[in-house]
């Protein structure tokens, strides 16, 4: 597993999963908030399974 998530990248994730998982508590209150766990997990790891299957590296260096 090597790193394929770059600085911006993670920091975009991290937003968009606290984002997603604060819907669970604040907002329409559905479980789909929780969906918020996915991307904060992928900022975390420095790993997307999509972006090694296609190919996608955003972390500015090859296998990083």
């Amino acid at each position: 597993m090597t790193r394929n998530v770059g600085s911006i990248d993670r920091i975009v994730r991290i937003v968009v999963g606290l984002g997603l998982i604060s819907l669970a508590f604040w907002g329409p209150q559905t479980p789909w908030g929780w969906v918020g766990i996915v991307p904060l997990l992928t900022a975390v790891v420095g790993w997307c399974p999509p972006y090694a299957l296609l190919g996608i590296n955003t972390c500015g260096r090859k296998g990083a």
